[in-house]
């Protein structure tokens, strides 16, 4: 009477849903890593003047392709290294 039915569930996220961001590299003095700036702006919580919030990110750059001043695309990884949990996805722009 009950047939047997099968559910295929994912007990792991896809890629997909890794946060990605874009930003200018601003230093690669170090082995297989780069200094990403991302600018956002945003409102102020209290006065709603728009003001911009600059955060820094340590990606992991396997081939050491890019160069300070790139504009990049980084996305959201496991711990690399005490701060890299970031890794370079793409070059956008030399």
């Amino acid at each position: 009477m009950s047939e047997n039915t099968t559910t295929t569930s994912t007990a792991t996220p896809s890629r997909g849903l890794r946060k990605e961001r874009v930003g200018q590299v601003v230093s690669t003095k170090m082995a297989k890593t780069a200094v990403i700036e991302t600018t956002t702006r945003v409102p102020h919580a209290k006065f709603g003047k728009i003001v911009k919030q600059v955060k820094r990110f340590y990606a992991h750059d396997e081939e050491g392709k890019a160069q300070v001043g790139d504009t990049v695309l980084i996305a959201e990884t496991r711990p690399l290294s005490k701060l890299k949990r970031w890794r370079l996805v793409e070059i956008i722009k030399h």
